[in-house]
């Protein structure tokens, strides 16, 4: 499964509004406020959220964006950690570890050889041989590449051993 499908399925499970922050954005965005006392001194504020839907706008991205550091490893902690809203944190680490078209398409080409070269050893179980092979299916399809049930049958049955 990809970076994006299983952290997408994550966040899913755990809380939704958390999801959607990612995707969509916080659309909670503080504009800066430029004051000047008596004295000509300026001063620039940041406003902190005001209403309770903002409030909550705002929290979900800080726990969503928590959420996505605490998923990754730690040595790549810091370096992620300069994105301060979760639809940009998470933006970076699909380009970061979603690989480019190129890592894709030599994953696909290497699938298929498994798929073409498959084959189950006589030690080998049922499930253990089927699991194998659906698991390389599985791969392929995230990639775009699809394989007919017909095809897959009739794989699994020449795969199997004489025995």
């Amino acid at each position: 499964m990809n970076v994006k499908a299983r952290i997408e399925q994550y966040f899913q499970v755990q809380d939704y509004a958390l999801w959607d922050v990612i995707e969509n954005g916080n659309s909670f965005k503080p504009a800066a406020k430029t004051t000047t006392n008596a004295d000509g001194i300026s001063t620039i504020r940041i406003p902190s959220p005001v209403t309770t839907e903002e409030k909550v706008q705002k929290k979900n991205d800080m726990k969503a964006r928590s959420m996505l550091l605490m998923a990754l490893p730690n040595e790549h902690s810091m370096t992620f950690n300069q994105y301060k809203d979760a639809k940009t944190l998470f933006a970076a680490i699909q380009i970061r570890f979603g690989g480019n078209e190129a890592i894709k398409k030599n994953q696909k080409t290497l699938l298929k050889q498994m798929y073409e070269n498959f084959s189950a050893p006589s030690t080998e179980s049922l499930d253990s041989i089927f699991n194998r092979l659906q698991k390389i299916v599985s791969q392929l399809a995230i990639l775009g590449e699809n394989i007919s049930q017909e095809d897959l049958n009739l794989k699994f049955l020449r795969s199997l051993p004489s025995e």
